[in-house]
């Protein structure tokens, strides 16, 4: 099994081989521009206490923070969206670490902004055995300070390549929550967190495992 840094190395290179140069220029420059809105620094921080939610899942039935932490220790996993290749490659990551988590008593659940409809799609697609959720308006990833709006520079950008975030997310507002993933003890306090602006960059799978 190749790891999530190894996966990521070779999309890059696919997509520096695939995207006009132009596009790319515009990618970097978005990810160092949100670079300097320090969102890492600003975010909810480990020691706190995670606030309760309770968001639908890919059959429309809330899941609650409170009934996850019944079962022990919780994994929150906040994606982009299924049009991410970055996230798409974490997802699969996870599921294929999923025993792993399970065997330490951790249920994982994945977050995004995008609707239910997507979120079923894609647990189907890559046969996710975790539950996906929809944060509607990033209303929690707001709570947390992760979520952003792209800038008006990158989203031609992202039309081009047929990404429509006013599809997939069902508004007007461009708003993404920045990847992170946190941990939680079963009184719902973050013991570990993992926030970075810079979407390709993404948890080392060991690391996680041995935070639980």
């Amino acid at each position: 099994m190749k790891k999530i840094a190894q996966q990521i190395e070779e999309l890059n290179e696919n997509l520096a081989q695939q995207l006009p140069r132009e596009i790319l220029e515009v990618f970097a420059k978005s990810i160092a521009d949100l670079k300097t809105l320090s969102i890492e620094d600003h975010a909810i921080k480990t020691g706190d206490k995670f606030p309760d939610f309770s968001l639908p899942n890919t059959n429309d039935k809330n899941v609650s923070l409170k009934e996850l932490l019944k079962r022990g220790k919780v994994i929150i996993a906040f994606f982009r969206g299924s049009w991410c290749p970055y996230c798409n490659i974490e997802l699969k990551t996870l599921q294929d670490n999923l025993k792993q988590i399970t065997d330490r008593n951790a249920t994982l659940v994945a977050i995004s902004p995008q609707t239910s409809y997507y979120n079923e799609e894609l647990k189907n697609n890559h046969h996710l055995d975790f539950e996906l959720v929809t944060d509607k308006n990033n209303a929690l990833a707001k709570q947390l300070g992760i979520s952003f709006e792209l800038q008006d520079f990158v989203i031609p950008a992202y039309r081009n390549l047929g990404i429509d975030l006013s599809e997939y997310n069902k508004n007007n507002t461009n708003e993404l929550p920045t990847p992170a993933i946190f941990v939680l003890d079963p009184n719902g306090t973050i013991t570990y967190r993992f926030v970075d602006t810079n979407y390709m960059n993404r948890i080392d799978m060991q690391q996680l495992i041995e935070q639980l």
